[in-house]
This record gives structure tokens, sequence and C-alpha cells, in this order.
């Protein structure tokens, strides 16, 4: 396992991929994929900064030859200030997405019995906007398959957030909040809650209780970054993002 996250951790840092792990580094269940991801942390000089779901549409799933959504790490020196500047450099995939984020206030340590919707937005301390911008050590991601993906990390590359959304943001209906991605002061995609899982808060909920099940804790303070509610929107150098979740807050992010 040490070796598969070794091999991956070095095409994250060297901006390059592979075609796929050698055969005796594939790991075997998705179990094991999660136990390869773990180790990424050992790259990281501060405290994990949080986590993303990938997959949390149809569509996306598709996309990457999945049958369902995938959890992914989120490395504190991956992160970018909103309004700061991402560097294109060989990003693959080369797309911004606009998603719902939530910063937890308490921890959900795993247990043998599933959280509750209702129990892990107790947990919640604040709603954000954020952009991620995901990429694949993989150059067939494709075709890499869920535990490769996983093992990857889900995709995870770079994460902007947005500042807490000041409105009353239990008292909105997330599945039907409309979301709009502009380009250079252009709109390039609109988008709704419901694209993320059918409901932000369900994919919340299915982040917490996957930790769970594979003995992780989501830990206060740490931030989900739930999925993306707009169709991808490619990116190229000199571009400017805006991703606007109305009342609930905007986000920015410059490709260098």
């Amino acid at each position: 396992m040490l070796a598969a996250c070794a091999l991956l951790y070095r095409h994250w840092a060297e901006s390059t991929q592979l075609e796929a792990l050698p055969p005796d580094l594939v790991p075997g269940t998705r179990a094991e994929a999660y136990r390869v991801q773990a180790l990424l942390e050992g790259n990281s000089q501060a405290p994990l900064y949080g986590w993303k779901i990938a997959a949390t549409s149809v569509i996306g799933q598709r996309h990457i030859g999945v049958d369902g959504p995938l959890a992914g790490r989120i490395l504190a020196e991956r992160v970018i200030a909103d309004g700061g500047a991402c560097p294109l450099g060989n990003n693959l995939m080369k797309v911004a997405e606009l998603e719902f984020a939530f910063r937890m206030g308490k921890d959900l340590p795993p247990r043998d019995q599933p959280y509750s919707q209702h129990e892990v937005l107790a947990a919640v301390a604040s709603l954000h906007p954020a952009i991620e911008l995901p990429d694949s050590r993989f150059l067939h991601f494709e075709k890499a398959g869920m535990t490769q993906l996983i093992a990857d990390n889900a995709c995870a590359h770079l994460f902007v957030l947005g500042p807490a959304a000041q409105a009353d943001w239990r008292a909105l209906d997330l599945a039907g909040h409309k979301g709009r991605m502009f380009r250079n002061g252009e709109a390039a995609e609109d988008g709704i809650g419901s694209n993320v899982l059918g409901d932000p808060r369900i994919a919340l909920t299915w982040l917490a209780n996957e930790l769970s099940r594979h003995g992780e804790t989501l830990k206060a303070g740490q931030v989900v970054t739930t999925g993306t509610c707009v169709k991808p929107v490619p990116i190229a150098v000199g571009d400017r993002f805006v991703g606007d979740l109305g009342i609930l807050g905007r986000v920015s992010v410059s490709i260098t």
C-alpha cells in the first residue's frame, strides 16, 4: 500500500500521469483503496483540511466508470484562498466545479449504527460556496476503475473555500437551491442542489457514513465539499471564475 501511495503522490507532486498502477499495487477492495489513500496524509505538514465527494451525479459516475460516489482527502497544501490564483500546470481534467461545502463543528466518530441526516447536520458549523479543480494521476481516469480512483484520492487536486453563508441555510431547500458559475464575467453553467446526490445534505450524510464504515472520524473544523452542482466548466490560463450560490454567497479563483 505504501508503494502504491508513493507512486501516486510522486505523479501528483510532479504533475504527471501514469497509465495504471502496476498489477501488484492495484487495491483489491474499496477498503484497501482507502488505506492507500490514507497514507497521503503523511505527505502533508498540516492536519487534514477536509474531504471531497466525487461522482455525486449519475453523469459524473458514468464519466469515470463507477456506480456510486467516492470520498477523497483535501490536503491543506492544496487549498487556495478565495479570490486567489490556481496554476493550471499539467492539469488533465481542466475543469472547475461549483459546490456546496460544509465546515464541521463537532466530531462524528466511527460507529456501528449509520448516522442520520439530522445527526450529521446537527454537527455542522457553517455552509460555504466552494470551487473544486479536480485532476487525476491516471492518464485515462475514465478507465481506471473504482479502487484505483479511490487510491488516487478520488481525483482531488485543488480547492477554494468561500466565506461562510450569512443566510439561514438550515431553513432553505438546498435541493432546490440554484447556483451559477461565471467565467470571465459571463454565465457559463447553471446548476441546482439536487444535482448533488439529490441534495447536498444527503451527500454530506453519505460522506459521514462512508468514513464511519472505514474507521475514519469526520472531525470538527474539517470541510466537506459535496460535489459539483453545475456541469464542470472548462478552464484555461487567464480565466477568472466566480461561483455564485445566491444568498449563500460567492467564491472566486483565477487560472494562471
